[in-house]
């Protein structure tokens, strides 16, 4: 749990120190190349979901979030797993920053646009710093499960080979082979 919320303070103190930086330093809608075209910062404010989607609908998204981080933090006391840990915590600090902006950001409470401000080129979206940590925890999610890992850090297939039966020497117990054609065995088969 601790490194779970060591993570989560990291990614929110750097998210809002970078926004806190964005506001005091960049006009709004200008575009500063920081990689040339590769890499601008461009700040908007985002009033909606991803690709501004749902603009308007920033208390739905205020709810969600605040509903995300609250069962993270339910949840937390379950996870034994440090790259599990990690993930959650990557979660938990993104949904706070963005939701942070919705709470107390113009125009009022729970309306709040959120600051985006990474521009990569040829990608259709500007994003900011919460952002990249709840995509990085989606990616991490797909590796653990894809690698079998659950939430105390045991892989699915050790714990299968840990709970197979096993002969007196300790290894597994393989199955009896099957006959192979043409062979003649008690059943009389020809």
């Amino acid at each position: 749990m601790i490194l779970l919320f060591l993570v989560a303070v990291g990614v929110f103190a750097l998210d809002q120190l970078a926004k806190v930086w964005v506001v005091a330093n960049l006009t709004p809608g200008a575009s500063v190349d920081v990689l040339g075209e590769i890499l601008r910062f461009q700040f908007v404010r985002n009033s909606g979901a991803a690709f501004s989607l749902a603009s308007g609908s920033t208390w739905i998204f205020s709810i969600i979030a605040a509903s995300v981080a609250v069962f993270i933090v339910w949840f937390a006391r379950r996870i034994r797993s440090i790259a599990w840990a990690t993930l959650f915590g990557l979660l938990l600090g993104g949904t706070l920053g963005n939701l942070f902006d919705r709470l107390f950001r113009e125009p009022g409470f729970g309306l709040g646009h959120v600051v985006d401000f990474i521009n990569i080129w040829m990608f259709p979206a500007i994003f900011n710093l919460a952002d990249v940590a709840i995509v990085s925890s989606m990616g991490l999610f797909i590796i653990l499960t894809l690698r079998g890992v659950s939430l105390d850090g045991t892989r699915s297939i050790a714990r299968r080979r840990a709970s197979a039966p096993s002969d007196a020497d300790g290894g597994p117990i393989s199955p009896e082979p099957a006959p192979r054609t043409g062979d003649t065995g008690a059943s009389g088969s020809v």
